[in-house]
């Protein structure tokens, strides 16, 4: 009769599971207490490692600190130049002709409306928002200008900014808000500038 709660036999030529210290804790570097110059070391490269690590803190958040400083008010700066805007359209609505038919009134208010327009740049300015406006002719830049449409203009280069529909902002050394622009279309292209030929001052005294 076979006993069921024996327990299985293990084979001569099995080995039983060993069980190995961790390798981690032999391969780990001890120090001798009394190996002073081995603790100074240690203790050395502690302390350089945790200077290290400060002074990356440190430049890091002033880093943040400056960016916060400049570009903290990002988005109170964007609302504020749709209100610019709004006053260069009032003022664009009355031609030079338009001015000169005007009563003293209305004079007097297109004075003020230019004066606080002027008022609102200044303070922006003094705050790092400054209004940039591309010239026509100029090179499309997809970094600061943002295309409209394309204008048919045989008289500009294609790919040059043809007309401005509404001034950038910059803040800091960040676009707030890219200038609109239409691009010219059809014209000749930039001229490319030639290779240089380091060969063609010695070319001529080959025989």
């Amino acid at each position: 009769m076979t006993d069921t709660n024996a327990r299985p036999s293990v084979d001569a030529g099995e080995e039983p599971e060993s069980r190995e210290p961790s390798s981690q804790a032999s391969d780990a570097k001890t120090i001798d207490p009394n190996d002073h110059a081995s603790v100074a070391a240690e203790y050395k490269d502690k302390l350089l490692r945790v200077l290290a690590e400060m002074e990356n803190l440190r430049r890091r958040t002033d880093r943040e600190i400056a960016d916060a400083r400049v570009y903290g008010i990002s988005n109170f700066a964007r609302d504020i130049v749709a209100v610019a805007d709004n006053m260069a359209r009032a003022l664009g609505a009355f031609d030079a002709k338009l001015r000169e038919q005007a009563d003293a009134g209305t004079k007097a208010l297109l004075d003020g409306v230019e004066l606080t327009e002027r008022e609102l740049l200044k303070v922006l300015e003094k705050h790092g928002v400054r209004k940039f406006e591309p010239q026509p002719g100029e090179k499309f830049d997809p970094n600061l200008h943002q295309a409209m449409y394309e204008i048919p203009d045989a008289s500009r280069p294609a790919g040059s900014v043809a007309q401005v529909v509404q001034p950038g902002y910059m803040i800091g050394d960040r676009v707030l808000r890219p200038a609109l622009v239409g691009v010219a279309k059809g014209g000749p292209k930039p001229a490319a500038e030639p290779p240089a030929n380091d060969n063609g001052g010695t070319s001529s005294r080959n025989p």
